[in-house]
């Protein structure tokens, strides 16, 4: 049945197809009978221009899956016709085993301030080879942390020979459940741990409340200019956040005087 409707599909792809190749040709031809001007005219037919140099591609990985039953290598297919540096990110999570996309890496301090980000361009290394990286981007802005959190998957040895290197606590989540069942004798530890569930609640604020979902800017500059804006609105917000919490506990002291 899969086969029979993509044969179906394939067919009207070609119509459709035609049909954009001569609009194509009318716009390029005849634009000064329009509306528009030479520069708005050649942003729609770059456009065109732009899903017809793809067709022929999406049309061969598509028949390489559904009629011939092949795999197609991740750096071989189109994830979009619209984004072409979106990935394939593989997450293991039960709901969606894998995503598309850019990496991002967001870290946070105690009060929720966003004091490190990174938007990765290129296919995303896992996630232990950011720390490092991370580590030495806080320590240039804000000096030395006094202690890091992050899941399972930012632990490795490396990271827990450089964390203790610079005196830093480490409170990432060890791989291993018998190193897990040691470090969670340790009270900091496990405050560490019951602190970093809150990163998922603010991922979650920074998505869907600043970004938006879907993140509309259309290109990897546009989304990461849009990503800083959100980072600097967010900030600024819970700044003010603070501040009005500050005020609020002086004026209660001062009442109680």
């Amino acid at each position: 049945m899969r086969k029979k409707v993509f044969r179906r599909m394939k067919k009207l792809m070609k119509t459709v197809e035609n049909h954009a190749g001569n609009y194509h040709h009318l716009l390029e031809t005849r634009w000064s009978e329009t509306d528009w001007s030479q520069v708005q005219a050649q942003v729609v037919l770059d456009r065109i221009q732009n899903i017809l140099d793809q067709l022929p591609q999406a049309v061969h990985q598509a028949h390489e899956r559904l009629i011939g039953e092949r795999r197609v290598a991740n750096k071989d297919k189109i994830l979009s016709l619209y984004e072409s540096d979106t990935h394939v990110l593989v997450r293991g999570k039960a709901d969606a085993e894998v995503e598309f996309g850019n990496g991002f890496y967001l870290a946070e301090q105690a009060d929720g301030l966003i004091v490190d980000w990174e938007f990765i361009k290129e296919q995303p290394t896992s996630d232990n080879k950011l720390v490092a990286g991370s580590i030495a981007r806080l320590m240039e802005n804000y000096g030395t942390p006094k202690s890091y959190s992050g899941d399972r998957g930012f632990d490795s040895q490396k990271n827990r020979d450089e964390l203790e290197e610079k005196n830093i606590a480490n409170g990432i989540c060890p791989r291993s459940v018998v190193q897990l069942n040691e470090r969670l004798e340790d009270d900091c530890f496990r405050q560490l741990q019951t602190r970093r569930g809150s990163t998922e609640a603010r991922i979650s604020i920074f998505k869907n409340a600043y970004l938006g979902a879907p993140l509309r800017s259309k290109g990897f500059e546009n989304r990461k200019i849009r990503i800083e804006w959100c980072i600097l609105a967010h900030n600024l917000w819970k700044l003010a956040s603070i501040a009005r919490r500050n005020r609020e506990a002086v004026a209660e002291q001062k009442d109680a005087a």
